[in-house]
């Protein structure tokens, strides 16, 4: 599903050049569940818009969904993202001149969908926002935005979800139901999931953690056969 070889991202700051990334690679098979954690500025969020073709890398290549990035235009990886990526962002992004039920129609809409307010209407049901559906991002909850950016995300039903910090700016409780609803979604849909968390909890509920020190990794393991990472 998603294969990185050698993924390097540099940026000049002044006269000196900063490496955010430093030849990572690694590779995500079709269903996993895999959270990327490390201290800030450790390069996580860098690694996701990389991975997700939001970014181009200084060197090394990163192949999603059998297309290597590296080698397409900027509207080829746009379609590749339209039909097989999905992306959730810790500020929510939604569009606040939409409700929520017309945040959600937006992929479908670019996608050419022929019914995208049924399909947008029982996702907003599967998050649980039955009856908020004609809300404004302004007149709901952070939960419930970052609900409505979760469905939008899913509502293409993508190969792949990329998901920044998604529950930061939530409370504790409501950032685990949140991370309740991820891992439904990327078991009943079978969606690779990468998620960028401080949440060590949430980690451990992962199949696999990636962490990231200084552009690097530093550490790559399973749950199962691991120990923790405090």
């Amino acid at each position: 599903m998603l294969e990185v070889k050698g993924l390097t991202k540099t940026y000049q700051s002044g006269s000196h050049e900063l490496t955010v990334l430093d030849n990572v690679s690694f590779t995500i098979k079709l269903g996993d569940l895999c959270a990327v954690v490390g201290p800030s500025g450790s390069g996580k969020t860098t690694l996701l818009g990389l991975c997700a073709g939001l970014d181009s890398p200084t060197s090394g290549e990163v192949k999603l969904s059998g297309h290597t990035l590296n080698e397409c235009s900027e509207d080829q990886r746009a379609e590749i993202r339209r039909t097989t990526v999905g992306f959730v962002f810790q500020t929510f992004k939604l569009i606040p001149t939409l409700t929520a039920l017309q945040n959600v129609m937006v992929p479908l809409e670019l996608n050419g969908h022929t019914s995208p307010k049924k399909s947008a209407m029982e996702i907003l049901n599967e998050v649980g926002l039955k009856g908020r559906e004609h809300h404004f991002p302004v007149q709901m909850s952070g939960g419930e935005q970052q609900r409505v950016g979760i469905a939008r995300a899913f509502i293409h039903r993508p190969k792949i979800l990329f998901a920044d910090e998604p529950t930061g700016n939530l409370d504790t409780e409501t950032g685990s139901r949140i991370e309740d609803l991820l891992l439904n979604l990327n078991r009943t849909a079978n969606t690779a999931l990468v998620v960028v968390t401080h949440d060590l909890k949430f980690a451990h509920q992962c199949h696999r953690v990636l962490e990231l020190d200084s552009g690097r990794i530093v550490r790559d393991h399973t749950n199962e056969a691991e120990a923790t990472l405090d």
